[in-house]
């Protein structure tokens, strides 16, 4: 999964823009039914409720927001091994993998104007599992420790204090590190190299779904 993700693309970067409209109703329904309808509709109001509030209570209510949602891997969710979904799809479906937690959290943070430079989307391996796991981290400053969003342990707490996690690198719109959990890392070049990263920018303003059913 993690090299899959290092795979190189033509150059150029897509930079996460604003939340996209909402899906139509009547596809939305087709494929998740009316409770995925109902769950899509309950973001804007997460984003609205929280547009504003400090940052502290923006990554509470983000982070407590997504992780209402059921843990599932790709292959029972999608029928294919690795699959990056666009919020709409997680919601639709109300289930997904660390990715689609993780990258839900940073778009909706972004969305509240949480610079792009406080965040970063993790790769980590979660020691207890010895699986791959994906989080996000909020620091204020380059210098400050960060804080963990997370699905598994769903309290946000200090880096320092996620034993349980070996970071492997980190990336968010714009740049990829080889990096420590604790520290900026090693910048080793921009986003776009992740091909998953770039397809689901993609997708996600095409406004594209897919069918869990296929």
């Amino acid at each position: 999964m993690v090299l899959a993700c290092l795979v190189a693309l033509l150059g150029g970067q897509t930079a996460v823009e604003a939340l996209p409209r909402l899906p139509p109703k009547s596809e939305v329904v087709r494929l998740y039914g009316a409770a995925g309808w109902q769950r899509i509709q309950q973001w804007p109001v997460l984003i609205d409720r929280l547009q504003g509030r400090s940052v502290g209570t923006q990554l509470k209510g983000v982070n407590d927001f997504f992780n209402q949602l059921r843990f599932l891997d790709d292959i029972d969710v999608w029928h294919v091994k690795d699959y990056w979904a666009t919020p709409f799809e997680f919601l639709g479906v109300g289930a997904g993998d660390c990715e689609d937690f993780a990258m839900a959290k940073y778009l909706t943070l972004r969305e509240l104007g949480v610079p792009e430079d406080q965040l970063r989307l993790h790769y980590v391996k979660y020691i207890p599992y010895d699986q791959f796991h994906m989080v996000v981290t909020w620091a204020p400053t380059p210098t400050t420790p960060p804080v963990v969003l997370d699905n598994i342990d769903k309290r946000i707490e200090p880096a320092s204090q996620r034993n349980d996690l070996l970071p492997i690198y980190s990336f968010n719109g714009s740049h990829l590190w080889i990096s420590k959990l604790n520290g900026s890392g090693r910048q080793v070049g921009d986003a776009s190299r992740l091909s998953l990263w770039q397809n689901w920018q993609q997708r996600l303003e095409q406004g594209t779904l897919r069918d869990p059913r296929h």
